[in-house]
């Protein structure tokens, strides 16, 4: 199994990602480089000589960058993982002998932990107007909360055993090219979020399954790239949504999915302001607020009166 890393400025955790592959055997490793500015291209020309190294200074974007690794690569399997991810020993053997055993499944994802150890929620339902507004707003806590519907809630059940999903968590997705090759690969339009999503969409047209299997964990880290710039990429989760929407879906459904999302931002800006109103703590505070001036930055542009236009 070839492994494809995806970097933008992680240089320290694509170090780790790296050294936990090569660990496990990897025999061919590729990184795509969204032209990095903090010295990942030169530590993996110092440090990993044996991989192949992709620079776009350009940053075309996730979908793109995947693209361009995969495509590099030879074997029948290919790992794609973000640069703040962790493989542990006998990952990739898991993971292909997982695909060697389901000859339908296009793509399968691991079950990811935190620093910390604790279960990341990855498995996902393709979106509805309905499934916006679970997980993007508390509607979602509730239902997780209720004990006979939370086992059948993709998003809060107990990822223990195999099970199909409509799409699962990008961290790490181990995929067949065959699949891959048939939908000719990432959507290069998706920037950054649902590229996961449109390939899973897109492959179950082609006849290939997605599943989620816990045959090994990998660690996961989480938003470290995107983090850097945080009100831009919280904006960009709901550019992308629509993008789906208008590509997937009518334009009933997408005018639907924007009175979703918009009641979801309305929600968390006002359950910010009794959160913050009730906590003593300032760091906690300052947090609260800014994701307040985020959910308020998004509500005020254009992906929501794009949709209507469309309606």
């Amino acid at each position: 199994m070839a492994v494809a890393v995806v970097n933008y400025n992680t240089r320290e955790l694509l170090r780790g990602a790296l050294a936990s592959a090569m660990a496990d055997g990897a025999g061919e490793v590729v990184v795509a480089d969204n032209g990095s500015t903090d010295g990942s291209a030169e530590m993996v020309r110092a440090e990993f000589p044996s991989v192949e190294l992709v620079v776009d200074r350009s940053n075309p974007g996730y979908g793109a960058a995947s693209n361009a690794a995969i495509r590099r690569t030879r074997a029948d399997y290919v790992l794609l993982l973000n640069s703040d991810t962790l493989l542990p020993p006998g990952a990739l053997a898991a993971l292909a002998s997982y695909l060697d055993r389901e000859p339908r499944v296009g793509m399968v994802g691991p079950r990811l932990r935190g620093a910390n150890g604790r279960l990341e929620q990855s498995c996902h339902d393709f979106p509805t107007p309905l499934v916006s507004l679970l997980e993007y707003s508390w509607v979602g806590d509730i239902v997780k909360a209720m004990p006979i519907v939370r086992r059948r809630y993709a998003r809060s059940w107990a990822h223990d055993r195999p099970r199909r999903f409509d799409w699962v968590t990008g961290a790490a997705l181990a995929i067949r090219r065959r699949a891959f090759d048939d939908v000719q690969g990432f959507d290069e339009s998706f920037f950054m979020y649902f590229e996961e999503v449109d390939l899973a969409y897109r492959m179950l047209q082609a006849g290939w399954e997605t599943y989620f299997a816990p045959v090994t964990d990998v660690t996961h880290f989480g938003g470290q790239s995107t983090k850097q710039q945080r009100t831009a990429m919280f904006s960009q989760q709901f550019r992308a949504a629509m993008k789906f929407y208008h590509k997937h879906r009518t334009p009933a459904e997408t005018a639907r999915a924007v009175r979703a999302l918009r009641f979801a931002l309305r929600s968390k800006l006002v359950i910010g302001a009794v959160r913050r109103a009730l906590t003593r703590d300032e760091e906690y505070r300052r947090a609260i607020a800014a994701h307040m001036a985020d959910c308020r930055h998004v509500l005020g542009e254009s992906w929501q009166r794009a949709a209507a236009q469309q309606s």
